[in-house]
């Protein structure tokens, strides 16, 4: 099984730089995309439903803005359009395909970089969050939530670290709900399962040369639940094209979607 989780930062402007081109060559099993920011009836072009692929979208309200994504190979029993929290909802941050015995989750995690206020607003839903993945564990299926968490849990996930340990991202208090997360309630961060090396970013500024210098970040995901974590067999961030100021993590599992 092959998941791949990509912040399009605008699902129409990755398209036009080729993205939906590049996913016919990937033979993902299932697709989650973050920052679609459109609306569904904005996309009526036939790239943007994949042939082969059973498609949800769950928009925000504000046009042009958030929104999530699934496309998947294999119907989902059940999709949940949200999480059920009217203001998280309104943004269009949540959306769950159920499987067989396997959920996938595609996760757009609160920026808190423009604002103090957005900040307080991260930090409300990532309280809330904790206790809703505590929750997850204890249902009878395994968990695999893709996204863009904007939280780089380690020095080794942020090329400047020393230089942005005060910044939204990097924040101490958003670090050490990371090592709750991983420590305490009990997930895993698949990709750190098989590759530890440094230097291993999926997002870049626009600001400078952060691309040309991979002067990254490392803050999406695809975050799973304990049994999930022997069956994790390869990773890649793939670069060779560029359809956003994030990059596609594509991570296979030995797991037959059903």
């Amino acid at each position: 099984m092959r998941i791949i989780s990509a912040n399009t930062n605008g699902i129409r402007a990755a398209a036009k730089k080729g993205f939906f081109d590049w996913l016919k060559k990937v033979d993902a099993d299932v697709v989650c995309i973050q920052e679609t920011k459109a609306q569904f009836h904005q996309l009526s072009d036939a790239v943007f439903s994949p042939e082969g692929y059973y498609c949800e979208y769950h928009d925000a309200q504000k046009k042009g803005y958030s929104g999530v994504a699934i496309y998947s190979k294999v119907k989902p029993k059940k999709v949940h359009k949200g999480i059920g929290w009217y203001d998280i909802d309104l943004e269009g941050r949540f959306i769950e395909f159920q499987f067989e015995k396997l959920s996938v989750i595609s996760l757009y995690m609160h920026s808190g970089s423009a604002s103090e206020e957005r900040q307080n607003v991260k930090f409300d839903f990532l309280e809330r969050f904790a206790d809703y993945l505590q929750a997850l564990r204890r249902k009878r299926r395994e968990f695999i939530i893709c996204g863009d968490w904007n939280i780089a849990h380690k020095n080794i996930d942020i090329k400047n670290w020393r230089g942005n340990q005060k910044n939204s991202g990097f924040l101490p208090e958003e670090r050490a709900w990371m090592d709750t997360l991983f420590n305490d309630i009990g997930y895993v961060d698949a990709f750190r399962e098989v590759n530890q090396l440094p230097d291993q970013y999926t997002w870049w500024s626009n600001r400078g040369q952060a691309w040309a210098n991979n002067t990254g970040w490392r803050i999406d995901y695809q975050i799973i639940t304990p049994k999930l974590k022997p069956l994790v067999s390869a990773t890649q961030i793939y670069k060779d094209e560029r359809f956003s100021d994030h990059s596609p993590l594509i991570i296979d599992y030995d797991y037959t979607l059903s």
